[in-house]
């Protein structure tokens, strides 16, 4: 094997020395990228003639709706385009949609309230903040908030303004109050997550297998909890207008491409840049889906570290859906640090910590790479840390279980 297939194999070329390394440039160059994207423009729309932030217009027009008593409106493309436009001063700003469920026109209507340039500074910082203190919680390391912090999604994550800090911080939290048997607040934290249901496919499955029951009682008491207030506050109306949407999420937005095959890291997306058609592309992402939940359903059910469990579900999360977006994968760092966190504690094994400084990088990469060349660089990335997660516990099991058989003919 060559020095570079052993340093591979190995993982000694990524030092202590090099993480904080890359790290911080990755760290500054955002911070310039971000701060001239936002010098550069005017009145808080890009030199590409898209708003500071492009997602988040979405939210925000959808929060002035909201204060005006229409909320229902949101899901109408052309009315909720229109309030787009009207908030950068009937500017001709690309349509951002608004595809998620009632009960989050509550934050959005909080962003409204400030001026947008507020509303995204909130938006922003307060989930950004929340991230990196459950990144923290996670794994109490000096390094921590330097590697979460220039994480790439990190970047795109805001250059979109969208809210995957949001899911990071929820299911990271989630996951670490489960391991600290804090059940019911777990639960509360995952009915929260009800706001991007295509990231909770899986839940279900891990936490039947593990036995979770009062965390899957929080979960659906905090779900029906705020369909009901969404209702009392908002009105039947607006949950038509919302289920009549979907459709046009599901063709426009996912099954024609609407926001771009290169953007999306699914099966189903990679299958459709490729050619395929939409039912075949559904079969596809479906068989993977079952494959990921028969090895959640075996490793939750097990007594395989937490850690791994965490892990798997994070990333197993992300590959279930057939929309899950480039600025998603900022959930790809809660898998990456639980595994790095029982790494640390029982040491690392061949290839894995290459593949997880590749899970690391991959959120800057995926988007060009698909681009270019049709290489959907996300979803391979992330199948093989979930097939690394399952190894890891496979070979966790099989080295207790030789231990114990030394042990006993000792």
């Amino acid at each position: 094997m060559t020095d570079i297939g052993c340093a591979l194999r190995s993982g000694g070329w990524l030092t202590p020395a090099r993480i904080t390394t890359y790290s911080r440039l990755l760290l500054a160059l955002t911070i310039v990228a971000i701060a001239g994207w936002i010098a550069l423009s005017d009145g808080l729309v890009d030199r590409n003639g898209k708003p500071i932030g492009t997602d988040f217009s979405n939210v925000y027009a959808a929060g002035v709706l909201t204060l005006h008593g229409k909320s229902a409106d949101a899901y109408d493309p052309p009315l909720q385009h229109a309030m787009e436009k009207a908030v950068f001063d009937g500017r001709d700003v690309p349509f951002f949609g608004w595809h998620y469920p009632p009960f989050f026109f509550a934050i959005a209507a909080i962003t409204a309230m400030l001026p947008y340039a507020g509303g995204l500074a909130l938006w922003v910082v307060s989930s950004l903040l929340a991230y990196l203190a459950v990144m923290r919680a996670i794994l109490p390391r000096r390094e921590t908030l330097l590697v979460a912090a220039a994480f790439p999604a990190v970047f795109v994550n805001i250059g979109h303004g969208q809210n995957a800090f949001f899911t990071a911080g929820l299911l990271g939290g989630a996951l670490l109050l489960m391991e600290r048997s804090r059940p019911w607040v777990a639960g509360i934290l995952i009915g929260f997550l009800a706001y991007k249901p295509q990231f909770g496919v899986l839940i279900p499955v891990a936490l039947v297998a593990g036995g979770r029951w009062p965390t899957i009682a929080a979960a659906a008491a905090t779900v029906t909890a705020l369909v009901a207030i969404s209702f009392a506050a908002l009105g039947s109306e607006v949950w038509h207008a919302f289920f009549q949407s979907m459709t046009f999420t599901q063709t426009v937005v996912l099954e024609q491409g609407g926001t771009g095959w290169e953007k999306i890291q699914s099966a189903f997306s990679a299958a459709r840049h490729w050619g395929v058609d939409v039912r075949t592309a559904y079969a596809v992402q479906a068989m993977l889906a079952v494959s990921l939940a028969a090895g959640l359903a075996w490793l939750w059910q097990s007594d395989t570290a937490f850690d791994l469990k965490a892990s798997a579900l994070a990333s197993a999360s992300l590959l279930a859906t057939p929309y899950v977006l480039d600025y998603d994968l900022v959930v790809l760092a809660v898998a990456i640090i639980f595994f790095v966190r029982h790494g640390l504690a029982h040491g690392f094994r061949d290839y894995e910590l290459s593949l997880l400084a590749a899970a690391w990088i991959v959120p800057l990469l995926s988007r060009s790479v698909a681009g270019l060349t049709t290489i959907p660089l996300g979803l391979i990335v992330l199948m093989a840390l979930f097939a690394l997660t399952l190894r890891r516990a496979l070979t966790d099991r099989a080295s207790e279980i030789g231990e114990q058989a030394r042990i006993a003919r000792a």
